[in-house]
């Protein structure tokens, strides 16, 4: 069964760094497109970066210059390197797996990212 797991979120200060893992198992990885959305409190869920099996990327207007996503396709799992977080960073950041043949998708857990003094 195909799965993803998120890591790497947690508590930093404005102006501060995160990376974010998502790992893949049960599939093969290097087929899917991957993406991180974020989802705040009362907001609804947006697509913050996004990397296709081919590798090309977008990033939301929000995060251009800030956050870096990339995939190791040999470790099944896509990263988040998150630069110069703010305050309005703040939610829970997740996977998201789609195969670009069926559009089959689905979603990891999700991990907090908090930014706050």
């Amino acid at each position: 069964q195909a799965q993803l797991v998120e890591s790497g979120g947690g508590l930093v200060q404005p102006g501060g760094s995160l990376r974010l893992s998502c790992a893949a198992s049960g599939t093969i990885f290097s087929f899917y497109d991957m993406g991180w959305y974020r989802q705040a409190p009362g907001k609804q869920r947006d697509a913050v970066a996004t990397i296709t099996s081919g590798g090309n990327i977008n990033y939301a207007d929000s995060v251009k210059g800030r956050f870096t996503i990339s995939r190791d396709n040999a470790k099944s799992t896509v990263y988040l390197q998150m630069n110069s977080l703010q305050p309005v960073d703040t939610a829970v950041y997740y996977c998201k797996a789609r195969d670009p043949n069926t559009d089959y998708e689905f979603w990891g857990q999700g991990t907090q990212v908090t930014v706050s003094s």
